[in-house]
């Protein structure tokens, strides 16, 4: 099992997080790893995207494009 942390939220914030995502996420610690993978993977594609156009800007330049 992975080690954890601990974070400290504004109580008013994960209450209200908690009433609006009850229905998807047992509760806020489930609903912020869920928010935290989605950010991360998402990150991971800009970067796909950066490395995409600066090959086909590569492949312009030498004249296959």
């Amino acid at each position: 099992m992975s080690q954890k942390r601990q974070v400290s939220l504004p109580e008013e914030l994960c209450s209200s997080a908690e009433r609006k995502f009850a229905a998807q996420f047992p509760g806020v610690e489930s609903l912020l790893e869920f928010v935290l993978k989605e950010l991360l993977s998402n990150e991971a594609e800009k970067l796909d995207l950066k490395e995409k156009a600066m090959l086909e800007q590569r492949l312009r330049d030498l004249g296959y494009m």
